[in-house]
C-alpha cells in the first residue's frame, strides 16, 4: 500500500538527501570524486536492488549518480522504497569512508 504524502514527507525527513519528485518518485543525487567511484557505487546499488527484487532508475552523469525509486505496482512510494533508499545511503557512506 502506498504512503500518503504526509507519510512520505515524514520518512524523507529521516532519509538524508532524498526528495519527493512529481509526487510519485523519491530521488537522490550522489556525488563522487571520480567516475569510477560512482560506477563502483552503482554496482553496490545493483546488489541491493537484486536483494529487494526492486530496482531504481539509475542515471550516471560523470561523477554524479542519480537514483529514482517508486513502486509501480503499488501506485506510489511504499515501505520498500524507503528501506531500499536507506540501504543506498548506507552504501554511499561506506564508499565515502573508504576514500
Amino acid at each position: 500500500m502506498p504512503f500518503t504524502p504526509q507519510e512520505i514527507e515524514a520518512h524523507l525527513e529521516k532519509l538524508e538527501g532524498w526528495e519527493l519528485e512529481e509526487g510519485r518518485w523519491i530521488v537522490r543525487k550522489y556525488m563522487f570524486s571520480n567516475y569510477m567511484k560512482g560506477i563502483a557505487f552503482v554496482d553496490e546499488v545493483a546488489a541491493i536492488s537484486e536483494a529487494f527484487n526492486h530496482h531504481p532508475f539509475i542515471t550516471i552523469d560523470h561523477k554524479t549518480v542519480t537514483l529514482r525509486l517508486t513502486s509501480w505496482e503499488e501506485g506510489g512510494i511504499t515501505a520498500v522504497d524507503i528501506k531500499e533508499a536507506q540501504q543506498y545511503n548506507e552504501a554511499f557512506e561506506k564508499a565515502r569512508s573508504v576514500g
